[in-house]
């Protein structure tokens, strides 16, 4: 069910395979049942291009989030680990980062994490992540490919969104990723 009175809708993919991560997101925001932009940037650069993130949820609640984790990461010195559990506990104890919708996933050449306001941070046991409307459709379509193809994560990643895209109204085909390796 989606809150008319939010944007939401949107897949984001991070895959890690032969010492590269890549995080794949769409470009749709929806606002209800209407597409408000095709090519919007869900996923961004944070600690000098070290770090990625990606966010699915309400655009301002996750660029709220989006700074505070880069400020974490500042005051962690890049421990992707430590930073996303910082975030999470203030996340979830702070009474305004509370009322906050949104995941984020985050990741490293060496890590990949959820975080979200429950003060979960998960880490996968298999090498991806996904997250938004049409997430769970991304992560059986990469999970499958990691297992059964030799595809490289960007290819996995790509293939795994314009899966999602094909299931699920909240996501397109207007991909944007960003490889850390």
């Amino acid at each position: 069910m989606h809150d008319n009175s939010h944007f939401s809708g949107t897949t984001v993919i991070a895959v890690k395979r032969c010492g590269k991560i890549v995080m794949a997101g769409d470009g749709q925001v929806t606002h209800g049942d209407t597409v408000m932009k095709q090519n919007a940037r869900k996923i961004r650069r944070l600690y000098s291009d070290k770090v990625l993130c990606g966010f699915a949820g309400a655009t301002a609640d996750a660029f709220a989030l989006l700074a505070r984790f880069d400020a974490k990461l500042e005051e962690y010195k890049g421990n992707l680990k430590r930073a996303a559990v910082e975030l999470a506990k203030e996340w979830r104890t702070d009474k305004a980062l509370r009322r906050l919708e949104a995941l984020i996933v985050v990741a490293d050449i060496e890590h990949m994490l959820l975080i979200s306001g429950n003060g979960d941070v998960v880490e996968p046991d298999d090498d991806v992540l996904a997250i938004g409307s049409g997430g769970p459709f991304a992560l059986s379509a990469a999970r499958a490919l990691l297992a059964h193809t030799k595809l490289g994560a960007e290819e996995i990643a790509l293939e795994s969104i314009k899966i999602a895209a094909s299931l699920c109204i909240f996501t397109n085909e207007n991909i944007i990723t960003e490889v850390l390796s």
